[in-house]
């Protein structure tokens, strides 16, 4: 079953969680995961760039070891998190596994946030996680990365489920390059019309 936005049981069960971000303004947070196609991450902040947005990027350590992307994302003025190193579901992760993939891709990626890939973690893993970091989920996700998602059905999954607050989710893998490319800008230029504004997440969470 997909979830466009996350269930209020869900939610309830990982409260400690930052699911959306509380705002007074007209404001969206868009965020990227993976960072595993350089072509596409590239593109997207050049279309970030075009339209002078800021956004936050959740980085998968064995993407972008030995690479310049952090620092290119980093001096384009956006925020960058953790996003594991290799990718591990949670789920099927022993707690000691998982907690030291993460503790690996931060010699890579200095940051206080973390993304547990495919929303997937345990409490138990998230309970030491969270001593250095600020678990960030999502309010929105596109779909970009499923074969069954056109890219005009990904940017309805966002058009509709995204108010004030929501953090919106892509990817800059191969899988999603398609439905992100003709998505992003579409997402952009519809709530910049309503009077919207892109962020990336804030510091002072």
């Amino acid at each position: 079953m997909k979830f466009i936005y996350p269930p209020y049981f869900i939610k309830k069960i990982f409260k400690n969680f930052i699911w959306e971000i509380k705002t007074n303004e007209r404001n969206i947070f868009l965020t990227f995961d993976d960072c595993s196609s350089k072509n596409l991450t590239y593109w997207v902040l050049d279309t970030l760039r075009q339209y002078n947005i800021k956004a936050t990027f959740f980085c998968t350590g064995k993407n972008i070891e030995g690479t310049n992307i952090i620092n290119d994302i980093i001096k384009a003025g956006h925020r960058i998190g953790n996003h594991s190193y290799s990718h591990l579901n949670g789920f099927k992760s022993k707690i000691e596994e998982y907690v030291s993939d993460v503790q690996k891709a931060h010699k890579l990626i200095n940051s206080d946030l973390y993304r547990p890939p495919y929303g997937k973690i345990k409490l138990r893993q998230a309970k030491l996680l969270r001593e250095r970091y600020k678990i960030v989920l999502w309010s929105v996700i596109s779909y970009d990365f499923d074969k069954n998602t056109t890219p005009t059905k990904c940017f309805e999954n966002i058009k509709k489920n995204t108010k004030s607050g929501s953090i919106i989710v892509f990817h800059t893998n191969e899988k999603a390059k398609k439905n992100v490319q003709y998505a992003l800008p579409a997402t952009i230029e519809h709530f910049l019309n309503k009077g919207y504004s892109f962020e990336s997440i804030p510091l002072n969470l």
